[in-house]
């Protein structure tokens, strides 16, 4: 059937269909060989996506090598602007954008504007920060007068980047584009299932002004490719599973490279006795649902104080009891899909196991394939212990775990009992009574009042994670430090020499140990 005459809520599809062969054309890949990528809203194939080789990643570094020496030295201010006419570009494209994310990932229309706004925000604060961030600074010399010395940031090079499938475009944003802003370039791994999103946002940076070689993208299997990049690049980060992230932090290590690590997480919500139930249920069930729970910020585990434990749940229930769950491409859903087969394979375990022995569901609970194929309801479980799979383990699906406690000293405890630490949020009327519990949470991000969303949007503050969550900060400052070498450069000012006999120094050091207990009485570092 003609595009013209297909049915509205088909056309995009068939556009994306349409635009994969030209944004695929770009990976750097030359095996030959294809992979299926499946579209979860229908099960069906959406396009074949070139596989790239160990070769073709050397390939990739190395042209990426020779096209950063020219984009470092272009310095801060062109760099400035064609980022920021890049964070434009990103809201203008918003609606292809919005098609290809919500068809290679099953999200809501809405969930998948959340990723534009971030990889445009970053965008643009990257743009905006380099500069003051990055550029030299002077530091006090071990003698002042005699000795001056500075700082300056050089870039690392080349850094490699493997994206997950679940927030492929923001999170391309958060590692890409601050490498980019610091004068580095970036050959990214994408994966297969988020490989268009990553390429049409790529395709906006060089239409922007990032020259091509700088900025590649390759796909392909982790044991291959994914090995390939770990062993050529001079920074690494990675977004995904621990014990992945644990596999790649040593290959790093062993190299002496850096590596920034966004791992799992068991995300925790302290619910006070003295929320407001309802208001508290809609905030928990979009922390805990966005994305359908594929989102490594997801709450997964809920601590209710028990005074206000049962109307609580008796909303959140309410809430989730007619779910608006769907798989088109416009704003009409609340909740999406899963994203493949083995996401819901892996949520229905989980269910299983729990119910085996003994969890109660509250809501939910149910595989919805006359929805689409990988389509579940948000589900909400009680009565879960430790031997269960749920208890502990990262779900990363749609399901959450309930459990009452007596007071905040109990919830922190219980929300800190954990091998993760990304995430966590408090829900209370008092926002001062919830940043005092904040700090005592082993988590690199606290949200009060929201499930994820605050911390994930404040782009002027470090996001990631403690424990088994990772290593590294992104966002913020940190996020732009992270991709720089700083070097000291240190001069003599002429004003007097140093030493370099014996006989010279007899004089000199009780000049020297009086200037020493000068300063320490003066208080100069």
């Amino acid at each position: 059937m003609p595009e013209a005459q297909l049915p509205a809520s088909a056309r995009p599809r068939a556009v994306a269909a349409e635009r994969a062969a030209a944004l695929v054309a770009e990976l750097t890949a030359t095996t030959g060989t294809t992979t299926s990528v499946i579209a979860p809203a229908t099960g069906d194939v959406l396009h074949e996506l070139p596989v790239s080789s160990a070769a073709d990643v050397r390939d990739a570094i190395a042209r990426a090598r020779l096209a950063q020496l020219a984009w470092a030295r272009a310095g801060f201010a062109h760099r400035r602007e064609v980022l920021l006419k890049a964070a434009t570009r990103i809201l203008d494209e918003r609606e292809e954008l919005l098609d290809l994310i919500q068809i290679e990932s099953g999200k809501t229309r809405g969930q998948a504007f959340e990723e534009i706004f971030a990889a445009s925000g970053l965008t643009r604060y990257n743009a905006l920060s380099a500069r003051s961030v990055l550029k030299g600074r002077t530091r006090r010399g071990g003698v002042p007068g005699v000795i001056g010395a500075r700082i300056r940031y050089a870039p690392k090079g080349v850094v490699g980047v493997i994206t997950p499938w679940n927030y492929a475009l923001s999170l391309a944003a958060m590692d890409v584009v601050p490498a980019l802003a610091a004068g580095n370039g970036v050959v990214q791994k994408a994966d297969d299932q988020g490989a268009l999103s990553i390429l049409a946002l790529r395709e906006i940076f060089i239409d922007a002004g990032v020259p091509a070689a700088l900025w590649a993208v390759v796909a392909g299997p982790a044991a291959e490719v994914g090995e390939a990049l770990t062993d050529e690049v001079d920074y690494i980060c990675f977004t995904g599973s621990t014990a992945t992230g644990r596999r790649i932090g040593e290959k790093a290590g062993r190299r002496l490279v850096g590596a920034s690590l966004e791992l799992g997480g068991k995300n925790a919500l302290i619910v006070r006795a003295d929320v407001d139930p309802a208001e508290a249920a809609a905030n928990t069930a979009y922390g805990c649902f966005a994305a359908m729970g594929q989102l490594c910020v997801s709450i997964e585990r809920i601590f209710v104080d028990r005074p206000v434990s049962a109307a609580y749940t008796a909303a959140l229930v309410e809430r989730l009891a007619d779910p608006k769950v769907g798989t088109s491409l416009d704003f009409a859903n609340d909740y999406g899909s899963l994203a493949s087969a083995a996401q819901l394979a892996r949520v229905q375990a989980h269910l299983d196991d729990a119910l085996a022995k003994g969890a109660t569901v509250l809501v939910g609970g149910r595989h919805r394939p006359d929805l689409g194929p990988f389509c579940f309801e948000p589900t909400i479980v009680t009565g879960v212990t430790p031997e269960m799979s749920l208890y502990a383990e990262e779900t990363f699906g749609a399901i959450a775990a309930l459990y009452v406690v007596d007071g905040d000293d109990e919830a922190v405890l219980a929300a800190n009992s954990s091998e993760y630490g990304l995430n966590a949020a408090i829900f209370s009327k008092s926002v001062r009574a919830a940043e005092r519990l904040a700090p005592l949470l082993q988590a690199g991000s606290v949200n009060i009042n929201d499930g994820y969303r605050a911390a994930f949007s404040s782009f002027d503050a470090p996001m990631g994670g403690q424990k088994a969550s990772g290593v590294g900060r992104r966002n913020g400052p940190e996020g732009l430090l992270r991709f720089v070498e700083p070097v000291t450069v240190a001069s003599m000012t002429g004003l007097m020499g140093f030493p370099r006999t014996g006989a010279e120094f007899v004089p000199l050091v009780p000049l020297m140990v009086l200037l020493g207990r000068t300063f320490a009485a003066l208080r100069i570092k």
